[in-house]
């Protein structure tokens, strides 16, 4: 395993005493916004297994012996691997993982129809978003979007129909930015891809 690494060229640590009962393993370790330590995904050579599962393979000799298995968990526990995420970002994912990337919010009902048209457009992109046409003033809407930490809200109202124009804030930031529909989803479309080489 230590000669897989260094041709890999991969930094690592060796941990003496600390393989487990059915043999070493690399553990990869994540650490959080708060320089906490989380062990994650794992590549285990196991000893035990193939026993168990009564695993065999025949040998040039021609005889029966159980092979040594690899078996690795890319995560770790899927759920754990979840809340440190949600915590090393406190809740605001990037535009890219969040399950709702985006939310029409509309001033007033007149936009409801336009809203829901444009919701099925960023669909059919590939964007995850959400209408809100809840009669409300469009502050309580902003303000509860940011509480859930909506990366993108977008308002609708009269004005940008007729405009063909979409007022887009951004969760965190004080500013809003109008811009014409096409290039908001050019923009968001952008943003949504994950960035190579890791979160």
């Amino acid at each position: 395993m230590r000669t897989a690494l260094d041709k890999a060229a991969h930094p690592y640590t060796i941990f003496e005493g600390e393989g487990a009962f059915y043999g070493p393993k690399l553990e990869n370790v994540l650490r959080d916004a708060i320089a906490r330590d989380w062990q994650c995904g794992t590549l285990q050579v196991d000893f035990n297994l193939s026993e168990r599962f009564e695993t065999t393979y025949v040998a040039p000799s021609g005889e029966k012996r159980p092979p040594v298995m690899l078996h690795r968990a890319l995560f770790g526990s899927l759920e754990r691997f979840a809340g440190i995420l949600i915590e090393h970002h406190e809740g605001h994912l990037p535009l890219w993982l969040t399950p709702v990337q985006a939310v029409f919010a509309t001033f007033t009902g007149v936009a409801d129809g336009w809203a829901n048209e444009e919701t099925k457009a960023l669909h059919a992109a590939g964007l995850r978003v959400e209408t809100d046409l809840r009669n409300e003033k469009i502050g309580y809407k902003v303000r509860e979007h940011a509480l859930k930490k909506t990366p993108v809200q977008i308002a609708l109202g009269a004005r940008e129909e007729e405009d063909n124009t979409v007022t887009i804030r951004r969760h965190g930031m004080d500013t809003t930015q109008t811009l014409p529909l096409a290039e908001a989803t050019a923009l968001l479309l952008h943003d949504a891809h994950p960035p190579r080489g890791g979160i």
